[in-house]
């Protein structure tokens, strides 16, 4: 019977010898292609002595050796494909020590197992043949990461199966290896299952070849490189903690189980007060932009999240609290305080952000304002007060006295001082350079756009309230206008027509009508909420009762009713309000021997109050550019705000307004109204 690990380990050797062979055939007539066929051969070299190791039950020493060679080889691969920058792109730093700890890694693994031939020891057999091997896979697993979150998003459609290959392969060598740490011995089950996995991998590799047309270009990113040397870091912690946990236990006596685990938790309580410290966090930003590359700032990044940060929230909401935690988080500043030109053209607080005890204002002829305008600098306080005489303009000393406080941020709107910003320390020890203050006035510029946009939105909403009410003012004017007009009419006509029965009558209904108006307006005036509601109205009585109104003047308004009950739903006192507007400039615009008259009519499901008369008129002009837009009146004493007011409620009703008109031959305004729907025998409470 067949041994599982022979077959195992020679379907895997069968599988990469293909592939090996598919390499050196193509590659000759490729040479765009990555250089493949070296570790695939190497692979097969090595499956082909596991295979033999398990028939014979010899020759450990010969399959850890080939392994080894086999990792050399895929490493091998994954450098060169790292090196394959561009021409004029120099190997960066950070490459350089990946380079140097696989060498090492690979020089430590060959010493070990070379060592364990000539003088054979339990230490030099854990070391070499288990510690050491499952670190080359967390260095494979870390260059595979590289290479293909550093690859252009248009060229990882060609290398997604090769990485996914590569990365399952160091994986499941990380978790044999691994285990083997843990129980002092290898799993047979997970050894024996290694040579199919090798074999299932290889189509992957092969169909990424195939995808590839040339080799791409590698960049690496500030995030990418934080994040790999923190995934190492903290692998090698993990990794040392449990060696020193595991000989704690072994020469710990009767204690050792309970020293091992002791020290195994405050190991991973301190691993995660480290990994969740801003502090450290911030100081090995600091340290990789300053040893591994050219710039500190990787700016698409930092422009992203400056930009999440300034944009997140509810519109219009904490605007200046998020503007200071955007430009803080720049320089890893922990706390920030914001002050905003006010009214009065000073300078006071306006927000701030974990720093609350930082208070003070600054006049707006200061020195300090006109020399930030002046110079736009970002000013750097340590200096400041390290050299008082380093600058041209004294700062005030609630400023430059608080020890906590680092830098000074101008934030210009079109050069001119909006407000400025002044930040603490950063946590990671930041050193202040041009690159930081480049880069702290470019956001303060973006920050400072918000903030005028936020301050002109809150102006055009106090600008829109005192509209509001300049509106509402507008209206009353004109209706007491209307009144005085009235009341002025009856004063003239009193001395001929005092003694008049019939113009007594007239005078008191209209006195009474005018105090009425008056006592709502007063009412509107003093904000108590109206006593009238939308209702049904009844046109007919309510054009009675405006054209009743009206008999005051010399011309008489005449009232033609077609249809008697006709109904709609309004508010009675706002559109007898709108529809005497009408009424009145009829009569106004009419000599006294012309004609003003007033129709109602029903039309489908609609009601059609026609007003026309037969005064001066109007031109097209006119009606298309002014008649309804308000405060534009014909009449020298008009306020022009009725048609106004008359075409806005008729449209709140559902209804429209239209006009016929022309010079010398009179007006003619017609109004239509939605009806009430009227109620079916069911809804009215009839039978059937």
């Amino acid at each position: 019977m067949l041994n599982a690990a022979v077959v195992s380990h020679g379907l895997g050797a069968l599988a990469f010898g293909v592939l090996a062979g598919l390499f050196w055939r193509h590659g000759r007539h490729r040479r765009e292609a990555p250089p493949l066929a070296l570790p695939a051969a190497v692979s097969t070299a090595w499956l082909l002595a596991a295979s033999a190791q398990s028939a014979l039950a010899a020759g450990g020493e010969i399959v850890a050796l080939l392994e080894l060679a086999r990792n050399a080889a895929w490493l091998r691969f994954l450098v060169l494909s790292l090196r394959q920058l561009k021409p004029d792109t120099a190997l960066s730093p950070w490459l350089t020590q990946i380079i140097r700890g696989v060498m090492l890694l690979l020089a430590s693994a060959l010493v070990m197992q070379g060592l364990h031939l000539f003088w054979p020891n339990p230490t030099l057999t854990y070391a070499g043949f288990t510690v050491l091997p499952a670190l080359l896979a967390v260095a494979g697993m870390v260059l595979v990461e590289q290479f293909y979150r550093n690859a252009r998003t248009q060229d990882r459609w060609g290398i997604k199966f090769l990485c996914l290959a590569l990365g399952g392969m160091f994986a499941y060598d990380f978790y044999l290896y691994s285990e083997g740490m843990l129980f002092r011995q290898l799993s047979p089950e997970v050894w024996t299952a290694r040579g199919v996995v090798n074999a299932l991998l290889a189509p992957l590799i092969w169909l990424s070849y195939n995808r590839l047309t040339q080799f791409l270009p590698v960049a690496i990113s500030h995030r990418m490189v934080f994040h790999t040397v923190t995934l190492v870091g903290t692998g090698v912690y993990l990794l040392a903690m449990a060696a020193a946990g595991y000989y704690i236990r072994l020469y710990g006596g009767a204690w050792g189980a309970l020293l091992q685990y002791v020290f195994l938790f405050g190991a991973g309580v301190l691993l995660l007060v480290v990994v969740f410290s801003g502090s450290v966090r911030a100081r090995l930003k600091v340290f990789l932009s300053k040893h591994f590359f050219r710039y500190r700032y990787d700016y698409r990044e930092e422009w992203l999240r400056f930009t999440r940060l300034l944009t997140s929230g509810e519109p219009g909401q904490q605007v200046c609290e998020r503007s200071i935690e955007a430009i803080a988080h720049l320089v890893d500043s922990p706390a920030g305080v914001l002050w905003l030109r006010k009214e009065d053209g000073a300078f006071h607080r306006a927000a701030y952000w974990n720093w609350s005890d930082l208070s003070g204002s600054l006049p707006a002829d200061a020195p300090l304002v006109r020399f930030l305008e002046a110079r736009q600098w970002v000013i750097n306080l340590d200096d400041v007060r390290a050299d008082p005489n380093s600058l041209d303009v004294d700062l005030p000393d609630w400023i430059v006295g608080n020890p906590r406080a680092w830098l000074l941020i101008p934030m210009l709107w079109h050069d001119r001082l909006l407000g400025f910003m002044v930040l603490q320390h950063s946590l990671g020890k930041l050193h202040f350079d041009w690159e930081v203050s480049d880069l702290l006035k470019t956001a303060a510029r973006q920050a400072a756009t918000n903030l005028a946009q936020l301050q002109a939105a809150e102006a055009l909403t106090v600008a829109r309230q005192f509209e509001s009410f300049n509106r509402a003012t507008a209206f009353v004017v004109h209706d007491i206008k209307n009144l005085v007009a009235q009341l002025s009419l009856l004063l003239a006509n009193a001395q001929r027509h005092k003694h008049n029965p019939e113009f007594q009558e007239d005078m008191l209904a209209t006195i009474e009508s005018a105090v009425a108006r008056m006592n709502r307006m007063l009412a509107k005036l003093a904000e108590r909420k109206e006593t009238a509601s939308n209702g049904e109205v009844a046109l007919a009585v309510l054009l009675q009762e405006v054209i009743e109104s009206k008999k005051g003047y010399s011309l008489k308004p005449v009232l033609e009713v077609v249809d008697h009950d006709l109904r709609v739903q309004a508010d009675k006192e706002r559109l007898a309000r709108v529809l005497g507007h009408l009424v009145q400039n009829a009569i106004e615009a009419t000599p006294y021997t012309g004609r003003v008259g007033v129709k109602l009519w029903r039309e489908g499901g609609y009601a059609h109050i026609l007003v026309e008369d037969t005064g001066v008129g109007m031109d097209a002009a006119f009606i298309r550019d002014r008649l309804f837009k308000p405060f534009v009146s014909t009449k020298g004493t008009g306020m022009g705000v009725g048609t106004y007011e008359c075409k806005m409620y008729i449209e709140e009703l559902g209804g429209d307004i239209s006009v016929d008109s022309a010079p010398g031959r009179g007006s003619r305004f017609a109004v239509r109204l939605p009806l009430v729907a009227e109620a079916t025998p069911m809804e009215s409470g009839q039978a059937v």
